[in-house]
């Protein structure tokens, strides 16, 4: 297999060729594709045919990752990434199923009982990229600056060794998820298509620009956070700012939340929950010698406590009425829950460090903080038990580029070192 081959009709030529595709010039010619070998950090450790498919094919996955680093797609658009696993599934003899929403992909290898999934997410960023790269993003304000085209790549990898084992003890189901990027995600959508139908574990992983390539960490336990968003807008007559007591102070009132609530929360929750509320944005007003007539605050409230998360909601709406009853300001609260905290249980983690270590070694396990940011994986374990690890990007030089930023970069050695990962983790899950 080529990376040529594994495109070969999607656009429609009928040479097989995919200009139309939207494809990076500096990938894909009239010649087909060449791209060197990368580092392969786990040659040598089996079984037989990975250590073979590696060898061939290391260099497809780095013309994967940078193909659809080249053409990034937002969330819930990822029509041309989605044609493009397929086409590479369809490669192999395998038969990728489309979620409903015409984006994302569901396929397994093998046969049997027992069923664990791989989870990669395929969306970008509404970003614009400032790397530098040749094959940076060539569509203006989206970048794959979260390290998905990696993951996609790492799956799609996965998928492709497993599919050329002579045997295998079971079937591993690898789900492509759109929507990975917007709240409550698209974690949701594969649920509700039936993608965790039969399915023992699920495991997934996230690149990490802070761990050294070669390196993977892992905890059992809070791994990231549930994400909500809130969204508060006030209410009041309005007036000349001369004569406030004639009227309901809005910014006065604003300020009370904005600097009340955060404390107040903090003193009505665990504080081993790391419970956090933080505004992003306040709007209020136009003259300063007027009293606005409303006013809208936005913020995030996080926590790694999942009894607390199902709380949070009707203890912010008591909060709120408490911090204005007095100012005379009304409000409404539109409170929307983004995802649950990401919590990997002990046989699950201990699934996943085996196969870490089959896959690399024990030194290359490492362990890894709780994060207070959102991961909509979490929605799978709210129905399945699962892992995840943090794969290490960092190429141990300069800067650590961190995730979200328009710079962000990582070491694709990391490539094969999550095809080992990622097939040993299964193999393990099964045996």
């Amino acid at each position: 297999m080529t990376v040529l081959d594994s495109w070969r009709g999607l656009a429609g030529n009928p040479d097989g060729r995919a200009a139309s595709f939207g494809v990076s010039d500096a990938l894909i010619t009239e010649d087909g594709v060449s791209m060197a070998p990368v580092t392969d950090l786990g040659a040598g450790r089996g079984p037989f045919w990975l250590d073979a498919w590696l060898g061939e094919h290391s260099g497809d996955l780095v013309a994967w990752r940078r193909h659809i680093h080249a053409n990034p797609e937002l969330s819930r658009e990822e029509f041309a990434t989605t044609k493009m696993i397929c086409a590479v599934l369809r490669s192999a003899g395998l038969d990728p199923q489309v979620l409903p929403g015409g984006t994302g992909v569901i396929c397994e290898v093998g046969s049997g009982p027992g069923c664990v999934a791989l989870r990669a997410d395929i969306d970008a960023l509404p970003l614009t990229e400032a790397t530098g790269l040749a094959y940076a993003s060539a569509t203006d304000g989206v970048a794959h600056a979260c390290g998905h085209d990696a993951h996609t790549a790492i799956v799609l990898g996965a998928a492709m060794a497993l599919a050329s084992a002579p045997d295998l003890p079971g079937r591993v189901r690898f789900i492509f998820q759109p929507a990975e990027e917007v709240m409550p995600g698209g974690a949701l959508d594969v649920i509700n298509a039936g993608g965790l139908d039969g399915v023992d574990r699920i495991f997934g992983l996230h690149c990490d620009p802070r761990v050294p390539v070669g390196k993977v960490g892992s905890r059992v336990g809070a791994l990231t956070s549930a994400a909500d968003l809130i969204e508060l807008r006030l209410t009041s007559p309005g007036g000349h700012t001369s004569r406030p007591h004639l009227t309901a102070d809005l910014v006065h009132a604003l300020g009370v939340i904005i600097t009340a609530l955060p404390s107040l929360l903090s003193r009505r929750v665990d504080p081993r929950s790391g419970t956090v509320l933080v505004w992003g944005a306040v709007h209020a007003g136009q003259a300063a010698n007027a009293v606005p007539q409303d006013g809208t605050l936005r913020g995030t409230l996080r926590t790694a406590e999942h009894e607390v998360w199902k709380a949070l909601e009707p203890l912010v709406q008591s909060s709120v009425e408490s911090l204005l009853a007095p100012t005379g300001v009304g409000f409404q609260l539109d409170y929307r829950r983004g995802v649950p905290p990401l919590v990997g249980d002990e046989d699950s983690t201990a699934i996943l460090q085996a196969g870490v270590e089959a896959a690399l070694g024990e030194h290359a396990l490492t362990g890894t903080e709780q994060s207070s940011g959102g991961e909509d994986f979490a929605w799978y374990l709210e129905n399945v038990p699962g892992g995840f690890f943090r794969l290490g990007v960092w190429s141990g030089e300069g800067e650590m580029c961190d995730l979200h930023r328009p710079t962000f970069q990582l070491d694709e050695r990391a490539l094969p070192v999550g095809v080992r990962c990622m097939v040993h983790t299964a193999l393990t899950a099964l045996a």
